[in-house]
């Protein structure tokens, strides 16, 4: 008993700095990438210079410098514009979608990953639209995985639906963001009380489960493949020190 609680406590306490770690929830291994962006300065990153989308980590760090995290942030067509909102430091790129549609992104309640002074918040799309928050930058993805605590409606226990997924899930104060990539295929059921049951968090949006990858130099991981759209990232010289 007492292992079990101090188990839960390694997975819920807040960082104060960027902590990334392999982690086990339901015999399920994780990495989990945990940033305090009330301190830390959580970026989006899309275009570079040039116009172009990066499309990788190693592009973004061209540009930037090191990252000490990153990870794909949203889906994007074919060109990899973003299929949905996208804001980059208060200039919007792309406009908010609110009506169901085809694939994941479409199955709704969707939501989107906002960054501000106050923090890192996932908020429901209609909830946003409602201004329920303002965001410096943004990233609209679907469906959400666990909204105010409960479980997206239509994900179901039983599924046979497994893929390698990642999402952010966010505190309700904004102090605590954790992003998360399965170290195995995993249902939206079991990937959603990852973030609800393992790590406390009441809100979490789900990103990919076909493009899902994560720079992580710390637990010396760097994934490689297509190219990618958004991307959310820390940089080296915005995180804290330990």
């Amino acid at each position: 008993m007492i292992r079990a609680v101090l188990a839960w406590l390694a997975l819920a306490a807040p960082a104060l700095a960027l902590d990334c770690r392999d982690i086990e929830f339901e015999d399920t291994p994780y990495t989990i990438c945990e940033v305090a962006p009330q301190t830390e300065h959580l970026r989006l990153f899309l275009n570079g210079r040039d116009g172009k989308p990066y499309g990788s980590f190693a592009a973004v760090e061209e540009e930037h410098g090191p990252l000490a995290f990153a990870m794909n942030a949203g889906m994007y067509h074919d060109d990899r514009r973003p299929v949905g909102l996208y804001i980059e430091e208060g200039d919007e790129l792309a406009p908010l979608v609110t009506q169901a549609g085809p694939g994941n992104f479409g199955l709704l309640p969707n939501g989107l990953l906002c960054l501000n002074d106050d923090g890192a918040f996932v908020v429901e799309t209609l909830a946003y639209a409602g201004g329920a928050r303002a965001c410096d930058s943004a990233t609209q993805s679907g469906p959400m995985l666990v909204i105010d605590g409960a479980l997206h409606p239509r994900f179901l226990p039983d599924s046979d639906s497994r893929h390698v997924r990642n999402g952010v899930g966010t505190s309700a104060d904004g102090s605590r963001a954790v992003f998360a990539i399965s170290g195995r295929a995993v249902t939206f059921h079991e990937f959603a009380r990852l973030f609800r049951d393992g790590l406390s968090l009441p809100n979490a949006l789900y990103f990919d489960g076909s493009i899902s990858r994560l720079h992580a130099p710390s637990v010396d991981r760097d994934d490689w493949g297509a190219p990618m759209g958004p991307i959310v990232g820390l940089l080296a010289s915005d995180a804290a020190t330990p």
